[in-house]
């Protein structure tokens, strides 16, 4: 199976069946406009809802991740993936999977990883009640300035959730965090590395969930900070 797959989308997953379905559907549609032979992984971290039940029934691949935590799903899901390209994205319809046309052409030019930016200061957009005044005013501006400024990277939005890199890139990588702090720790280990890294501007929408939001701004900003304090280079 895996010589035939070039492409691979992996979807965290947490009690999301209120948006699990659109999202794969979303997905499958991106995959067929690509061109490509591709899969959609649901890495499942403890869902108790029926979201393992609409991945199989809609023939997404489930993974199962015991470890809690967004960044031990994330690593469950994508060592489990096929493709020699990855994809990843939220479950919960914030990101709009046809978008992923900018990351594929970016993975094309040569880059390892590709990183999505909601901020209109790299021509992204947040669409009214997608995300919270704190973190779009202040905890995303601070914390992305200092990850530019520790890793000497030009990447305007460190903490978007749709973003594209190569398999043997996240071999490389050997990230270790288990939490939110995984997408920075993703950022600092490609720069480290001296990856290539290209930047393209996404939307971010309001979520579909019926439940509360996994993030936890204060906590999450805290594990970020705390990361780039203690990996920086400087």
């Amino acid at each position: 199976m895996s010589d035939s797959i070039e492409l691979s989308i992996i979807m965290p997953c947490l009690n999301e069946a209120a948006s699990l379905g659109f999202c794969i559907e979303q997905a499958r549609a991106a995959i067929e406009r690509s061109g490509l032979r591709g899969e959609i992984v649901v890495a499942d971290n403890g869902s108790s809802d029926e979201s393992i039940a609409i991945a199989e029934e809609l023939r997404a691949r489930v993974v199962r991740v015991r470890e809690r935590g967004y960044g031990n799903a994330l690593r469950g899901g994508i060592d489990a993936a096929a493709g020699k390209w990855i994809v990843i994205g939220d479950a919960d319809g914030s990101y709009d999977f046809a978008e992923m046309a900018r990351f594929l052409t970016k993975l094309r030019e040569g880059c390892d990883l590709v990183v999505g930016c909601r901020l209109p200061s790299g021509g992204g957009r947040i669409l009214p009640g997608a995300m919270r005044w704190q973190n779009r005013w202040i905890g995303n501006p601070a914390l992305s300035w200092l990850g530019r400024w520790f890793f000497k990277s030009s990447l305007r939005d460190f903490h978007c959730g749709l973003r594209a890199l190569t398999k043997s890139a996240f071999q490389k990588m050997n990230l270790n965090t288990t939490g939110m702090e995984f997408a920075s720790e993703m950022i600092a280990k490609a720069a480290e590395a001296r990856m290539t890294i290209g930047e393209v501007p996404v939307t971010l929408h309001k979520d579909r969930r019926s439940r509360a939001s996994h993030l936890r701004p204060w906590r999450d900003g805290w594990r970020h900070l705390r990361f780039m304090l203690v990996y920086s280079p400087r």
